[in-house]
């Protein structure tokens, strides 16, 4: 197996890092006074440059300081927080991305750029922002001299996965030297018998005398980046400084006895001072819960699951061959291995669940660029972070939702005077929210702005070719047309919109995601866009379904109720594209007819009833053969017309059966529905 490139492992950890630190700056950003964004900024910073530095990021760490003394400024009170300062470390955080991403690009101007934008947040004027900012800070080697001093007894201990997150314990001793006269006493009582040795664990804690003039404050922050995941104890002591062991002037300071073979080190060489000594144990919680969380690569969570999937079919071929014999051993296996994929499958499919949290947080950037390029004064609010999704399709659902917010932005909300003119607040709303509904996750984007013009809409489709003059047309339809390629009501092209490609896009992201896309729109009130998305990609649960001499899957979080009609009852809807259901009319559709299949039906008709939301249809088959575990395979590109089907799945027999589109045919039904009432 080969060894992970340090080097990626560092910018994995750094996109956590920016992402952090974007979040933090926005929510500064509303709350300028609030300390602890201010240091969680800060803490983010100090972290992205100490570790950019030891995996060789030079010029990242370089350029991160400027950005760190700043805000360290406003962390000690010397400077405010300010919108302008937000601004420019948003930009510096892009440019850090972009250091991350390719060190040894040449960025130099832009880096002046940002600099002097950083500088000018800070102070309000330096034409050289590098020797500025970084005057304030104090010489790293050399203790600044003073009368007031203070003598400080500091011990501490890092947890043992230290040296594999990359951290070196001595660089906290050198910053700590640097600070004043220092003494250091190491701890090895925790060291382990060497057949119990692990080479990558740290076993040692270190006691420092420190005499200097920087408070606690300086002091703790030397272990800041490493604060929530060490021991450390700090008290002050009116003892005297003492004097340093004798030692060769280049040698470190170290107060220990020489240290015998591990194996024959007596318990009674332990002096109780040390035997009382914080010790890291990973049995604290804190550190348990970083040594138990595990990074993987997204893709062997992909290889894992074309395993499951194989598998389940592998089953599914195991117990048709079990339903045929007559051996009870075999029936019981089958049975067992049934149950052991379900939960396999399950516990797959938890493991790449990821909140749509992770989606609308990238979206508050967004919403904050906007306002400055387009003039407006935005509120992003977000519904339904918790709710999950499968990973695959949130990655692909990132453009989709750019291109919504910014049409939002742009088409739909009005400018500040317009609002206040309409009685509305100053300040433009757009809301992001998620619900899950069966197998389906809603995701919708609703702006209180102006509305979708129809007369617009109409006119520009009709100048395009795309319904006929004065031709009546739904409303839900007309409200379709924006998402026809090229089409845009906007009167200019700006860097924005106004070339018709967004919501062509949007368009064609959703339907390979097998998903829909529903509008309304009220003039004046504002829109709301909802996108239906499957919650996964992979395996389902389907009910297997027989129609003529074909197999389909029907997925069956979409199934309400299964109903057996009988053959007077299938006369008598004849002509006729709806049953009562309780005292509903039920709009249906008989797929034998649909597929062309040429058979005779079978004498006890079964209708499905599937529901996408608050509309629903029944579905007339032959035979409802039972639950299928539905491994999805995608569709050729042959077949991207063909919108009834959402897919295919292997059988266990090693035939094909076709998944149906639910929403497809729910709007199919819905639409026939209309013109039978049109006509009656």
């Amino acid at each position: 197996m080969s060894t992970p490139d340090p080097a990626d492992i560092f910018r994995i950890e750094a996109a956590e890092l920016l992402e952090q630190m974007e979040q933090g700056l926005l929510d500064l950003e509303h709350r300028l006074d609030d300390r602890t964004l201010v240091d969680a900024v800060f803490r983010a910073l100090h972290t992205l440059k100490g570790s950019g530095a030891m995996f060789g990021f030079d010029r990242l760490a370089a350029f991160t300081h400027h950005c760190e003394t700043a805000f360290d400024r406003v962390r000690k009170g010397l400077a405010d927080a300010t919108p302008e300062l937000v601004s420019a470390v948003l930009n510096a955080r892009d440019h850090m991305r972009a250091l991350v991403e390719n060190p040894d690009s040449d960025h130099a101007d832009e880096e002046r750029y940002l600099l002097e934008c950083l500088q000018a947040a800070v102070s309000g004027a330096a034409p050289s922002p590098v020797a500025a900012i970084t005057a304030e800070v104090p010489a790293a080697v050399v203790p600044e001299a003073s009368d007031a001093t203070t003598t400080w007894r500091i011990r501490f201990g890092l947890p043992e996965n230290t040296f594999v997150n990359g951290t070196n314990p001595l660089s906290f001793l050198d910053e700590l030297r640097a600070m004043g006269e220092c003494r250091v006493v190491l701890d090895r009582s925790a060291l382990p018998p060497l057949e119990k040795l692990d080479p990558t664990a740290l076993y040692f804690t270190w006691d420092v005398t420190l005499t200097t003039s920087k408070s606690r404050a300086d002091i703790e922050d030397v272990f800041l980046f490493v604060m929530d995941e060490m021991t450390l104890d700090i008290e002050e002591t009116t003892l005297s400084a003492p004097a340093p062991v004798a030692a060769p002037p280049a040698a470190p300071i170290v107060e220990a006895s020489p240290v015998p073979p591990v194996a024959e080190m007596p318990a009674e060489r332990q002096t109780p001072d040390a035997a009382a000594r914080p010790v890291p144990d990973v049995a604290d919680p804190k550190l348990r819960r970083k040594v138990e969380s595990v990074r993987v690569p997204a893709e062997r969570l992909d290889e894992l699951m074309d395993r499951v999937g194989e598998l389940v079919i592998v089953q599914s071929r195991l117990q048709q061959i079990a339903a045929s014999s007559a051996d009870i051993g075999l029936r019981t296996v089958s049975e067992e291995m049934e149950r052991l994929c379900s939960e396999l499958r399950v516990t797959m499919m938890v493991l790449r669940m990821v909140p749509v949290a992770t989606l609308f947080d990238r979206y508050r950037r967004l919403v904050h660029d906007l306002q400055r390029d387009t003039g407006k004064k935005i509120e992003l609010s977000t519904d339904g972070e918790s709710t999950e999704m499968d990973k695959t399709v949130i990655e692909r659902l990132a453009d989709p939702l750019v291109h919504l917010v910014r049409n939002s932005a742009d088409h739909g909300l009005e400018s500040s005077e317009a609002r206040v003119a309409a009685g509305k607040p100053e300040t433009g709303s757009i809301r992001l929210s998620a619900r899950q509904t069966g197998g389906e996750v809603i995701i919708s984007v609703t702006d209180d702005g102006r509305g979708i013009d129809r007369a617009k809409v109409r006119a520009k489709a009709e100048t395009a070719g795309l319904i006929q003059p004065g031709a009546t047309i739904p409303d839900q339809e007309l409200l379709q047309l924006i998402f026809q390629p090229g089409f845009s009501t906007a009167s200019s092209v700006t860097n924005l919109s106004g070339r018709g490609v967004g919501m062509d896009v949007v368009k064609k992201a959703i339907e390979s995601l097998h998903g829909s896309i529903d509008i309304a729109s009220r003039p004046g009130e504002g829109s709301t866009v909802s996108l239906r998305i499957p919650l996964t990609l992979a395996i389902i649960d389907g009910l297997l379904v027989r129609v003529g001499e074909g197999h389909y899957v029907i997925p069956l979080p979409a199934v309400e109720e299964c109903i057996e009609i009988s053959q007077e009852e299938d006369l008598r809807s004849r002509g006729r594209a709806f049953l009562s259901l309780r005292d509903t009319l039920v709009p249906f559709i008989r797929l034998r007819e649909l597929f062309v299949t040429g058979t005779k039906p079978d004498p006890y008709q079964k209708m499905v009833v599937v529901s996408t939301g608050e509309e629903r249809v029944g579905l007339i088959v032959d035979q409802i053969i039972g639950h299928h575990q539905t491994v999805i395979k995608s569709m050729s590109k042959l077949h991207d017309d063909v919108t009834t089907f959402s897919g295919a799945t292997i059988l266990g027999d090693g035939s094909v059966a076709l998944i149906l589109d639910v929403a497809n045919l729910v709007s199919l039904g819905q639409e026939q529905e209309a013109q039978l009432r049109a006509i009656a």
